[in-house]
């Protein structure tokens, strides 16, 4: 008997039944139709690929921009026995090949790769041998300029059609508005899509804005034992905020890509298991993680635009249950998000500037041929070149969105060699250094490509085949690099420049200052749009959020901060009582401070007698320090 979805959800994932929207985008695959699918973060969109690749003959190809989520997706299919594998920049060139050759002869229902990916000569080679039965962008707003992540690798996408002229193509993405979404199906040249739209409105969220002078103390008084997530904009805000939990008696953990690899996975770990239940963290983090009892998300600063912050908040009940999206904010993010449009878009001669500086930072000459990696350490390159690194990021991001190259996040980059010098040099080298000539025979015998281009090597596997200490090695290999006989890049963990063009001088690169200007209006009409919600404090949080994109809600949703100090500044103590039993959730508990955290400061301390009292009639229970109905 054929499988059909139902039976594919329940025997890998253990659900009897779809959430809303995913058995219709799942259908529309199935037909071999392409597909929009626009899911707010929560919605599942995963499941909307991973179903159909294990139904459909072949294999699905997913593009994804980060490489952590590919990583993350993988491990957890693997875990369910569904063969699945992802190629990123990290990865040794024989893993890449290895993992190419299982994918050509069916070794994988999915096949995860980054946009850039697709351009690469060995990519192209293979992927005419490839039976893909699905193409997934995920991410798929970042194929348009004028969303809030554009990335140029994605205007190639389109490209794979040639290749694939009869495979579906389904696109996801969690945030758009009408007008990115528009610019997703033109872009990608969908043919005839269905499109599926779920509404933004999440009914289990209370949204809840402060104004703050003390935003340490708020954050401390709302978050308590559950679990939540701590958004903080740089590192050292979240390394400040997490100690201080910390130091006040609240388990937590703190990541951020300055960590280093190991330190991010443990704390991860940590408040996966509830051992820590409070993440202090960057933005990045939760993208792609599926946890679902999140009972709050706290933005300790303000975020940068409606889209970000929707997203990061919608990471907060993903069961269904009562939880709480909270944001702070003073006169010092107002002020920060009014002048973040001149720091996000500099002028022209900064522009060079920065370009100039990275090509002299990472020592690539002009006509440096493309398409090659080199570590980046941005705090690094702002100290040697005495720029500030809030208006560098910008600068980098701005040339990176030209086409010029692509910064990745921190990911394990292997050693690479190349040999410089002419084969008679190294026949020298045998009179002169006989040691070193060995090791140059035994890297020509085990790397065929290492006089071609910088090969990704194993310095275990060379010390092996040697016969010698890794610790001898390595010194082997740098006075060889120094007397310039190869080029030795270090392995390492870190950020790397993915350079996509021939290096030319800076007063020559074309910069389509056009486009940049749009963007730039584009990014003041958002910015606007976030102070405004901040400092709303008259009409329905989500309300404004359904009608930033594209909604026309026709109630206000009655829960969040705006509508609850409408409706409960007059309340009496029996229509108070009613409205806090109406909060408090049917299933699992709710703490006395989040539960009185969204009313006024006149009404919580009624709020808080009387739900006392419903303790002591035993009509509410307090356990744990959360209250459940009886």
């Amino acid at each position: 008997m054929a499988q059909t979805p139902e039976k594919i959800l329940k025997q890998y994932w253990g659900y009897n039944s779809f959430r809303p929207l995913q058995r219709e985008i799942i259908a529309s695959v199935l037909e071999d139709r392409d597909t929009f699918a626009l899911l707010p973060t929560g919605g599942g969109k995963s499941v909307c690929y991973q179903v159909p690749a294990l139904i459909k003959e072949g294999f699905c190809l997913v593009i994804s921009p980060l490489i952590a989520l590919m990583q993350d997706q993988v491990n957890r299919l693997k875990e369910l026995d569904i063969p699945a594998e992802c190629i990123h920049s990290g990865m040794h060139y024989n893993d890449v090949r290895r993992t190419l050759d299982n994918a050509m002869h069916g070794g994988y229902k999915l096949l995860y790769i980054s946009p850039e990916r697709l351009q690469t000569s060995l990519f192209r080679e293979y992927m005419t041998k490839f039976d893909v039965s699905l193409i997934a962008v995920d991410e798929a707003h970042c194929i348009s300029q004028w969303g809030h992540d554009f990335r140029p690798n994605y205007l190639q996408i389109a490209s794979i059609r040639e290749t694939f002229p009869k495979t579906p193509i389904l696109a996801l993405t969690a945030t758009a508005t009408a007008d990115v979404r528009l610019d997703i199906l033109q872009q990608l040249q969908l043919r005839e899509p269905a499109i599926f739209k779920q509404s933004f409105a999440r009914d289990n969220i209370f949204y809840d804005i402060r104004y703050s002078e003390n935003k340490a103390a708020e954050t401390l008084h709302d978050v308590n034992k559950s679990c939540s997530i701590i958004y903080c904009r740089s590192r050292k805000q979240t390394e400040a905020v997490g100690k201080f939990l910390v130091q006040s008696g609240t388990e937590t953990a703190v990541y951020h890509a300055g960590k280093s690899k190991d330190n991010r996975e443990h704390a991860q770990e940590l408040w996966m298991k509830n051992a820590a239940p409070v993440m202090v963290a960057t933005t990045a983090f939760g993208m792609g993680i599926d946890k679902p009892d999140v009972r709050m998300v706290l933005h300790y600063d303000a975020p940068e635009h409606l889209e970000a912050y929707y997203q990061e908040a919608g990471r907060a009940g993903r069961d269904g249950k009562a939880s709480f999206a909270l944001a702070l904010y003073n006169s010092t993010d107002i002020k920060r998000l009014t002048e973040s449009i001149a720091l996000q878009y500099p002028p022209e001669t900064y522009l060079r500037q920065v370009y100039q500086a990275v090509a002299e930072y990472l020592q690539i000459p002009i006509g440096t041929e493309p398409d090659q990696y080199y570590p980046f350490d941005l705090y690094d390159f702002c100290k040697k070149f005495s720029l500030q690194a809030n208006e560098a990021i910008h600068a980098l991001k701005l040339l990176e969105q030209e086409g010029l190259w692509t910064l990745s996040e921190s990911v394990y980059h292997p050693a690479t060699i190349q040999f410089t010098a002419e084969r008679h040099s190294l026949d020298e080298l045998q009179k002169v250094h006989p040691d070193l000539y060995y090791v140059t025979v035994g890297l020509l015998r085990m790397y065929n490509t290492i006089f071609h281009f910088p090969t990704p090597v194993r310095e275990s596997a060379i010390a092996r085949q040697l016969k010698i200490k890794r610790e001898e090695l390595e010194p082997a290999l740098e006075l060889l690099d120094k007397m310039e006989l190869l080029k030795y890049n270090k392995p390492g963990e870190g950020p790397q420049m993915f350079f996509h063009h021939y290096r030319v001088d800076s007063r020559y690169l074309i910069i389509d200052l056009n486009r940049i200007e749009i963007l730039r209006k584009r990014h003041e009409a958002r910015t606007a749009a976030m102070v405004a919600f901040l400092e709303n404090n008259t009409k329905c949080r989500e309300r404004v959020l359904l009608a930033y994109f594209g909604e026309k809600p026709q109630k206000d949703c009655g829960h969040c901060d705006v509508c609850k100090n409408r409706n409960t500044t007059a309340m009496s103590a029996k229509d108070l009582k009613k409205d806090l039993l109406e909060r408090i959730p049917a299933k699992g508990g709710i703490s006395i401070r989040q539960l009185v955290s969204g009313y006024p400061a006149a009404i919580k301390e009624q709020a808080v007698d009387i739900i006392r009292r419903m303790i002591d009639n035993r009509e509410l229970q307090f356990k744990s320090e959360h209250l459940y109905r009886e």
